[in-house]
Order: C-alpha cells, then sequence, then structure tokens
C-alpha cells in the first residue's frame, strides 16, 4: 500500500523528481571524484616549484566540491518542497474524503482515529518522502560508483566489499523487519490515548460533576503506558540498528587498513590507491547507513500508509446520484416519509420501521417518544446524515437520494441535539447558516431566537468571540445561537432536535410564538421531551421501539394513545413533585 501511495500521489510532480534524481547524480559524482583525484596528487607526486599544478589541482578541487554543494542545496530544496507539497495534497484529500463521510463511517473508524491519520500518519508519509528524495536517490548512486570506484583503485581488495556489503544489508533488514509489528501498534496506541484524552476533555465538567479525577487519570495512564511499552520496543530495536551499522563499519575499516598495509608493503597497491580504497569504503557504507535511517521510517510510514489507503479507500455509504433531479418549486417544504426503516449493519433489530409520515408548509410536526424510541435517527435521516436501509424520504417531493446533496441542504435547517458552535465570533457563526446574510438578518435571527438581548449586552455584540464549541456560552445560550444559525438560512424545512431542552419554560415559549411567526411559509419538525414544547403542534407523531404508535393533535393523543397518555402524565407528576 505504501508502494502504491507514494506512486499515485507524487505522480504531479514527477519533473521536481526528476530534478532531484539529476542533481542528486551530479553531486554523488562529484563527491566519488575527489578521492581519486586525492589518490593521484599522492601516489603521482608534485614536483616542488611547481605551483602552477598545485594551483590547479586546488582550483578543480574547489570546483568540485563547490559543484557538490549546489546540487546539493537544489536536491534538498526540490526533495523538501515535494514532500511539502504531497502532504499537503494528502491532508487536503483526506479532510474532504471525511467530510463526505456519513455518520456511520465515522462512527465505524472512530473521530480520534481518522484525526491521527490526518495529522501524524500523514506526517510520517511525509517524512519518508523527503528521506526517499534526499537519501533513497543518493545511496544507491553512492553505493554503485562507491563499489566500482574502489575496484578501479585495487581489485585485490574487493573481496572485503563482497563480505561487508551483505553483512550491512542483511544486519539491517533483521532489525528492520522486528520493528514492523511494534510501529503497527504504535499507531493503535496513539489512537486510543487519542480517543481517552478527546473523552476527558468533552466531559470534564462530567469528570468534575462526579469527582472522577483519578479515575480518569487512572483510564489515561493505562493507555499512555501500553503507548509507551510498544514504542520503548520499538526504541530498543531502533537503538539497536546504528550500534551494529558502526560495528561492520569500523571492522571493515581496519580489514581495509589491516589487508591494504600488506598489499603497499608488498609493492602491489599505492599508499594513495589505499587512502582512496578506504575513502570509497566509507562513502559505501554510510551510503548504507543513510538508507537505514530511511529503513528505520519505512515500517511507520507503511502502518500510516495503510491507515490513510483505508480511508481513502471507503466509499460513503450516503452516495450521490449520477443522475441529480431538480427540486419541484411547487413543492417547496413539503417532506414525506414512506415506510422507513433504518438499522445499524449487523444490529439485531432496526431502530426505525415502517415510519410514516406527511408534513407541509405552515405546519409543525413534533416528534415525541421515550429515550432511544429513534426520533433522532429519524431526523438525521432527512439530511442524509444516515440514508434509509428501506423505504422512501422525500423532500419538495423529490426522493432525496436523487437530490444533489447541496441542493438538499440548501433547503434544510438543522439544529441538533447537541447544540454546536464554531470558533470565530457570533457573526461567523451565523454566517456559516447563511453566509450572505445582511447584519439586520442576523439580528431578526438572533431576535427570533430570543438571543438578541443577551448578544446585545457582550462589549463586541455579533463581532463577540465563540471559543471552541461555543464552551464561553451558557447550554441555552448555545442553543439559541444555533437555532438563530437555522433561522437566518430561512429554509424550507426546519428540523429541530430538541433544540429547547436547555431553555427555560418562559424563553421556550416566547422562542416558539416567534418561530411561528417566520415560518409561515415553512415546515418545522420539532423533537422534543417536554410536552408543554409540542402541545401546540399541528401534528404529533409518538414513536416507541422505532414504530409510529400515535399520530394526532394532542388532545387527540390524550384520548387514543396509551404510550402518549403515559408520557404526559410521567411528566405532570414529575412538575407536581417538584411544585411540592
Amino acid at each position: 500500500m505504501l508502494v502504491a501511495l507514494l506512486r499515485q500521489r507524487l505522480a504531479p510532480y514527477r519533473s521536481w523528481l526528476a530534478a532531484v534524481v539529476g542533481l542528486q547524480l551530479l553531486a554523488v559524482l562529484a563527491m566519488l571524484y575527489l578521492p581519486s583525484l586525492n589518490a593521484a596528487i599522492i601516489d603521482d607526486g608534485v614536483v616542488p616549484g611547481d605551483e602552477g599544478l598545485i594551483v590547479r589541482l586546488g582550483g578543480i578541487m574547489l570546483a568540485v566540491s563547490l559543484v557538490q554543494i549546489l546540487c546539493s542545496v537544489g536536491a534538498v530544496w526540490f526533495g523538501a518542497r515535494t514532500a511539502t507539497s504531497f502532504g499537503r495534497d494528502l491532508r487536503r484529500d483526506l479532510f474532504q474524503r471525511v467530510g463526505s463521510f456519513s455518520q456511520r463511517e465515522v462512527q465505524e473508524i472512530g473521530a480520534p482515529s481518522l484525526i491521527t491519520r490526518t495529522t501524524n500518519d500523514v506526517q510520517q508519509v511525509q517524512m519518508l518522502v523527503v528521506m526517499t528524495c534526499l537519501i533513497a536517490v543518493s545511496s544507491p548512486i553512492m553505493m554503485v560508483g562507491g563499489v566500482l570506484m574502489a575496484l578501479r583503485e585495487d581489485r585485490g581488495l574487493g573481496w572485503i566489499l563482497a563480505v561487508v556489503v551483505p553483512a550491512l544489508i542483511l544486519s539491517v533488514g533483521f532489525v528492520v523487519s522486528r520493528m514492523v509489528p511494534s510501529f503497527r501498534l504504535v499507531q493503535t496506541r496513539i489512537d486510543e490515548v487519542n480517543r481517552v484524552l478527546r473523552e476527558q476533555l468533552a466531559g470534564i465538567r462530567v469528570v468534575r460533576a462526579f469527582v472522577r479525577e483519578e479515575h480518569e487519570t487512572q483510564r489515561f495512564a493505562v493507555a499512555n503506558d501500553a503507548l509507551t511499552d510498544v514504542a520503548t520496543t520499538a526504541g530498543r530495536w531502533m537503538a539497536t540498528m546504528f550500534p551494529l551499522a558502526m560495528l561492520v563499519v569500523n571492522v571493515s575499516s581496519v580489514a581495509v587498513v589491516w589487508f591494504g598495509g600488506q598489499r603497499v608493503d608488498a609493492g602491489q597497491m599505492e599508499v594513495g590507491a589505499l587512502t582512496a580504497f578506504l575513502s570509497y569504503l566509507m562513502q559505501i557504507l554510510m551510503s548504507v547507513m543513510m538508507a537505514t535511517f530511511m529503513l528505520m521510517q519505512v515500517p511507520r510510514s507503511a502502518v500510516c500508509a495503510e491507515r490513510i489507503t483505508e480511508v481513502l479507500a471507503t466509499e460513503t455509504s450516503v452516495r450521490r446520484s449520477t443522475d441529480p433531479r431538480p427540486l419541484d418549486p411547487a413543492r417547496r417544504g413539503h417532506l414525506d416519509l414512506e415506510n422507513v426503516t433504518f438499522s445499524y449493519p449487523g444490529a439485531e433489530a432496526p431502530v426505525l420501521a415502517g415510519c410514516s409520515l406527511s408534513a407541509r408548509p405552515g405546519q409543525v410536526l413534533a416528534v415525541v417518544g421515550s429515550t432511544g424510541a429513534g426520533k433522532s435517527t429519524l431526523v438525521n435521516l432527512v439530511p442524509r446524515l444516515f440514508d434509509a436501509t428501506a423505504g422512501t424520504v422525500r423532500v419538495a417531493g423529490v426522493d432525496v437520494r436523487d437530490l444533489d446533496p447541496e441542493v438538499l441542504w440548501s433547503q434544510l435547517g438543522l439544529v441538533p441535539q447537541k447544540a454546536y458552535l464554531f470558533s470565530g465570533t457570533v457573526r461567523s457563526n451565523l454566517a456559516h447558516g447563511r453566509p450572505d446574510a445582511t447584519e439586520e438578518q442576523m439580528w431578526e435571527a438572533l431576535e427570533v431566537a430570543q438571543a438578541r438581548d443577551f448578544v446585545e449586552a457582550l462589549p463586541e455584540a455579533l463581532d463577540a468571540p465563540v471559543s471552541q464549541g461555543g464552551t464561553n456560552f451558557s447550554g441555552g445560550q448555545r442553543q439559541r445561537l444555533a437555532i438563530a444559525r437555522a433561522v437566518v438560512r430561512r429554509p424550507a424545512v426546519y428540523l429541530l432536535d430538541d433544540a429547547f431542552s436547555a431553555l427555560d419554560l418562559a424563553t421556550d415559549a416566547r422562542l416558539r410564538a416567534a418561530l411561528r411567526r417566520v415560518t409561515t411559509d415553512a415546515t418545522v419538525v420539532v423533537v422534543a421531551q417536554r410536552v408543554s414544547t409540542i402541545r401546540d403542534a399541528d401534528q404529533i407523531l409518538v414513536l416507541e421501539d422505532g414504530r409510529v404508535v400515535g399520530r394526532g393533535t394532542h388532545e387527540e393523543l390524550l384520548r387514543d394513545c396509551a404510550t402518549y397518555q403515559e408520557i404526559v402524565a410521567s411528566q405532570l407528576s414529575a412538575e407536581a413533585e417538584d411544585a411540592a
């Protein structure tokens, strides 16, 4: 997978890679030429007083060194540019792919793992690209060229190369093969650490409320220790590589000096040739060592490439239509569900089974039921956060699966169960609903959502800062800002998933009254727990275990639906107890 990923993703940068190869070739050739030139000076000698020859040879050596430096700098520049562009493109494609996922794919892979794959995993593969450009290109050239130049100096010592180079390659290969499983576990352990840390940061208030700091510290310690153990194992193997390589280098140097000295003493070899042979041997072994540094990165990058490829190869269960149909303007705001069933893969029972409903502009459709009845799932089917397993969901008379997603989403204003605000300002959050909204339209939406008073009280008003997730606002304020974000959009269908749960009854009543005035030409679907929130709805849908067990107005359901009667009775008794 690593090779396939690199081949595919580096294709647009062939010209830069060609420049890297060319420059590295020139740099290595210059490096290989210097020992040979030095050997010629030592063996041939320089006639005393022949200053011209000294200047000429010195000038050649300086020129060769300058070429080597310039080519090396150019190769590093092109290599770094290729690697950073590769990483940028890969992160962009991962982000776009994850953005196309439905909730099902996000849950299967896991949000912490997706974050790790988009950041740490891409960084590891990008590092390999840098090392490939700078080491993998030059090392083979230096190795082959060094062997040829060494044999050119003296073939009698060639057997040392035949023994040393394979020994170094085999020893390094053994260590690398032991590192692969450890690096695979390292990435999995990083996912686990990220998951625990993300849960603790998101639920810090719950942790403190239940005084569970020590328990959460132990949870993180377990994940952290597991990562440390695996990383230590990988680090031990990594630590053995360099001493092992140095052992081979030092033994081979001693062998060259020992056996080369004997050949010099026997008159079979010149001193300059011995010096050059030793220099070439060092270059050969250094190229092998540099290649080992790259090989140390290969196992980890291979694991990361598998994880990246898994994300890129994952197809979303919510597929775009190849032949999207246009909306019917005459049916703007029409919402219909016909015998809709939804099941998670491998689940024993469906979350929804045979649900049907119809809602028209100007109507308020409420959905109630016990926890786990399938209320939020039903709402999530409309914007295609999931796709129905069976049945049909229609918006404006068209199956949502036949609509272009952008066209579908332009018709909807969704306020999720957990109101989420993005880091930025109040203005930028409202602009998420409608980028071209004027300041007057934003204030109007805030007034409808009963958020104008507290926003006006902020020193910066619309430009007041919003922290990530909106944590610098209370739960009720976040909900009202999320509702304002939907209202400023002026959609054809409002989907309010328990959007009033954090509001007091008075604010709830004012907000619903204001919302009625601005949604006369839109359909409103409200998921609610409080009966007081939905008792004035035009139609109430009662869900139990994913099935519709009641349908009608508040008065009709009080008369005919036992489940609704139980919900009302339980809330009335709770209110009576609170009053007492």
